[in-house]
């Protein structure tokens, strides 16, 4: 069930996107409107999947109606909105990171390179092997403890920018460590492709500048794609 060079979800293996990033991984990329795609899986499995979005989109509505809360935003549904708009672009990833054989236990392998999330926010929930790590703000990395019972929110570049920075998005990887096989499921919360991307005006001070040009989604999704996991995307759109 490949999808066609131009479209990215789908099921894909060691390659990650177009531009050369490679890994130890294969995935399944979904979209709640990638139709043709969702038809092809076994009925339980497709309902499972669109039960799952479904609540993903829901968590990440109650979360970010939380964290617009602790900002002192006067609308509590200032970000959810974004997330919670029937047109988001917002998509699901199924990742199986496969055992590291006994000749390569030692060595760093890279399941999935380092990267931030380019949407507003993203779930993360895995079983209970490791291989997730965070970079911390002096560069070092430190690895995430596995927890299948827990969730795990990332906050995505888009996020970064709506809050004017003072939420960051995380920088993280996953390392190919285990002798067992990792899997984890992401559900990427994201804005419609028509969506204005901007320092939210009812969070920022008076005279606080804007720290980013505004721009739509569907601009910053273009330029992801077009750049490498590791580049540094939002340094396209600061001021």
């Amino acid at each position: 069930m490949a999808a066609p060079p131009h479209d990215p979800f789908g099921y894909g293996s060691s390659r990650i996107g177009s531009n050369g990033d490679v890994g130890r991984v294969e995935y399944l990329l979904l979209s709640p409107n990638s139709l043709l795609i969702l038809h092809q899986l076994p009925v339980l499995f497709r309902c499972a999947l669109e039960e799952y979005m479904v609540a993903m989109k829901k968590m990440c509505c109650e979360v970010l109606e939380v964290m617009a809360e602790g900002l002192g935003i006067g609308e509590r549904n200032a970000l959810s909105r974004v997330v919670g708009d029937e047109r988001s672009d917002s998509c699901f990833r199924l990742n199986h990171y496969p055992p590291v054989a006994a000749e390569e236990d030692g060595k760093m392998l890279i399941g999935f390179g380092e990267h931030t999330d380019p949407q507003i926010i993203s779930v993360l929930r895995s079983n209970n092997e490791s291989g997730l790590q965070i970079c911390l703000n002096d560069g070092s990395w430190v690895s995430i403890p596995p927890d299948p019972t827990s969730f795990f929110i990332n906050v995505g570049d888009s996020l970064q920018v709506m809050t004017n920075r003072r939420f960051k998005s995380v920088k993280h990887r996953v390392l190919a460590e285990s002798k067992q096989s990792r899997m984890s499921m992401i559900y990427f919360g994201g804005a419609a492709l028509s969506e204005k991307i901007a320092p939210l005006k009812s969070l920022m001070s008076k005279d606080e500048e804007s720290l980013y040009k505004e721009f739509t989604w569907l601009e910053y999704k273009n330029a992801a794609y077009k750049s490498r996991l590791a580049d540094n995307r939002l340094s396209l759109f600061e001021k």
